[in-house]
């Protein structure tokens, strides 16, 4: 729950600064930082820092016009984190798209990665 709630703190502030979506994170250190090159490889870059266990936390921009880009995960996503014997895919709940939901999910079980939907409340704390 520390490495999520640490992961989502930066994952807002590089989001705000129009940088990316999603960070990798282990035992509240930052392992990645997703840019141009995307999430799955934010995720084999971070993930291997991280050895294994690592966090993926992936959130909308604050000024993000879903028109054009949502935050979106998928089976690649959950490959990537399996690849690299990650634990954990938090996401924020309503606010991303996850493609092939079931098979995403089955392939998640699988691997036994934790996929997980947050939702910031007015206070600034999260709901799980």
């Amino acid at each position: 729950r520390q490495d999520i709630e640490f992961g989502w703190r930066n994952a807002r502030a590089i989001g705000s600064l129009d940088i990316g979506q999603c960070v990798v994170v282990r035992d509240c250190a930052v392992m990645a930082v997703e840019a141009i090159d995307g999430t799955d490889a934010t995720i084999l870059r971070g993930g291997r820092l991280a050895s294994e266990q690592a966090v993926v936390v992936k959130v909308r921009k604050p000024n993000q016009d879903f028109r054009f880009d949502l935050p979106a995960t998928g089976i690649g996503t959950i490959e990537a984190i399996r690849e690299t014997k990650g634990s954990v895919l938090a996401v924020e709940a309503g606010q991303s798209l996850l493609f092939d939901r079931q098979e995403m999910i089955a392939a998640a079980d699988t691997a036994k990665i934790v996929v997980v939907g947050i939702e910031e409340r007015q206070d600034g704390t999260l709901d799980f």
